[in-house]
């Protein structure tokens, strides 16, 4: 087994946990209106998606990420 010194992080920073919430909001919009079979809100979910990955994104450069220069502690 490989000795690992340095924690790569596991995706634990307010970055990606809003990115998943949003884009998990995204998703249940889109399965709840596809089973009521109301297209425009199952594309405004669709839409959720990249939206949540861009937020992760610039949350993460804006220091929220893993080991991010704005968190409090290390994670």
């Amino acid at each position: 087994m490989a000795n690992i010194t340095e924690d790569p992080g596991h995706g634990s920073s307010p970055a990606a946990w809003i990115a998943v919430a949003i884009m998990l909001v995204g998703v249940a919009i889109g399965t709840l209106f596809l089973f009521l079979n109301v297209l425009p809100m199952v594309y405004v979910g669709a839409v959720l998606l990249p939206i949540g990955l861009i937020i992760g994104f610039v949350l993460k450069k804006a220091g929220f990420g893993v080991n991010g220069s704005r968190l409090g502690s290390s994670h």
